[in-house]
């Protein structure tokens, strides 16, 4: 059985509020961002004050924590918030990139779904912008 695909969030980056630092340890950046939340699940816009820290080591190796608000209504169109914990490790600039999200949110009808389910996460690049999808894990 596939995994079932829960939301999305479209990415939009403000590209100078962009964070770099190069050291021989490797390199960080801090990238804020915005964007947009839809699916079946829930559906709004992410909350300013969203960033992925990305740190790259002397391997090559890329850690990603990226760490947000969700501003949403859910799926019986209740007002919620999600905040969302999604990390993740890949070589350099591979497409597509997986990650392990985890969530916390306000919603009562949610809640019991966001918290104890597992749930995994795809980056891909979609016409010139950044996509991450959400999976629920099915075993």
């Amino acid at each position: 059985m596939a995994d079932k695909l829960i939301f999305e969030v479209y990415i939009e980056i403000d590209n100078q509020a962009v964070s770099f630092l190069k050291g021989p340890a490797g390199e960080a950046v801090m990238i804020p961002f915005t964007g947009e939340v839809k699916g079946e699940l829930l559906n709004g816009r992410v909350l300013p004050g969203g960033v992925d820290t990305q740190r790259v080591n002397q391997n090559g190796v890329r850690h990603m924590s990226a760490r947000y608000m969700l501003d949403c209504v859910d799926k019986d169109g209740e007002p919620c918030r999600v905040f969302v914990e999604n990390n993740g490790w890949f070589e350099s600039q591979s497409m597509p990139f997986k990650t392990l999200p985890t969530f916390m949110t306000d919603s009562k009808k949610l809640a019991p779904y966001l918290h104890s389910n597992k749930f995994r996460g795809e980056g891909c690049a979609d016409k010139g912008s950044l996509v991450i999808k959400f999976y629920e894990i099915i075993d």
